[in-house]
């Protein structure tokens, strides 16, 4: 995943402030919004416009220029907007919407997983910027391709990661009768340049003081490391995830949740926790008695 790093800087008196990055988000050629409405297809773009400052907003590779209104001075909200910037970016927030006529060459494939009802279609694209699980249709007013997967009648779940979908069925059709028509679905939703995942970070707004979210203590930040190094890879390779949930320090006990794949299938929960439980042990020694694994 990609860290965005910004500088920001503004002449005192100049209604123009530039915000500067260290990687490409914007089109080779400048783009101008005077307001929200032409800020559509836009999402950063229309982040700022909430701004009551913002009177304007040029777009390019790496520089994003803001014009403010008189009713204050850059020097009071420069450093907010910057940290607000990056974290929006840092986040897996959209800067452009790829447009549906941009076709996009496009190959999926199946690929069978552990879980006999779950199978997983793989892009030769990257899909989301993170992880997440619709276990029904309700959950997914931010992605279009889950929605439409749903209308499947045989569809039960629908799991998204960096480049692929997991797909859990209903024992009312066999993968064999409907992977082609499935991975094919996938395919053209993506090559039409239709939008996966909405992904909307909390609008952009300043903020007097910061309140700090309650950090991981140090063995849980470790547990999150070991989980993400060792653990999350192969399992991402059969199609699921694995999330830190909890840990008790009375008890020496972990919990994680399964998703994907490795939810619900037969052989996972026993094989995941006992592997896990015995990976933590051994690199944390003394502090990991059991690990319990549910599925999500």
């Amino acid at each position: 995943m990609k860290v965005y790093r910004l500088t920001a800087s503004a002449e005192k008196g100049n209604p123009w402030a530039q915000f500067e990055l260290d990687q490409p988000i914007g089109p080779k050629e400048t783009r101008q919004f005077k307001n929200i409405d032409e800020a559509k297809g836009a999402p950063l773009i229309q982040q700022l416009f909430y701004l009551p400052f913002v009177k304007s907003v040029s777009l390019s590779e790496k520089i994003i220029s803001v014009e403010r209104f008189d009713i204050l001075e850059w020097e009071e909200v420069i450093e907010e907007v910057k940290e607000q910037l990056q974290t929006y970016l840092n986040e897996g927030g959209v800067v452009l919407e790829a447009q549906r006529n941009d076709k996009i060459p496009v190959s999926v494939y199946a690929e069978s997983t552990p879980n006999p009802a779950v199978m997983k279609f793989v892009a030769n694209k990257p899909l989301v910027t993170q992880s997440i699980e619709f276990k029904n249709i309700d959950e997914t007013k931010n992605s279009p391709l889950a929605k439409q997967l749903f209308h499947l009648p045989f569809v039960k779940e629908v799991f998204l990661d960096t480049n692929y979908v997991s797909i859990t069925k209903y024992d009312v059709a066999e993968w064999e009768t409907v992977v082609m028509e499935v991975r094919e679905f996938i395919r053209s939703f993506i090559e039409e340049g239709n939008i996966v995942l909405t992904e909307s970070p909390s609008p952009l707004e300043i903020k007097k003081k910061e309140q700090p979210e309650e950090n991981l203590n140090p063995i849980e930040q470790q547990i999150v490391s070991i989980l993400d190094e060792y653990i999350k890879p192969a399992v991402a390779s059969d199609g699921g995830n694995i999330v830190f949930d909890s840990y008790n320090e009375t008890e020496k006990s972990v919990h994680v949740v399964l998703q994907g794949a490795c939810s619900g299938c037969p052989s996972s929960t026993f094989t995941l926790k006992n592997g896990i439980e015995n990976m933590l042990k051994e690199m944390m020694p003394g502090k990991i008695s059991t690990v319990v694994a549910v599925n999500g």
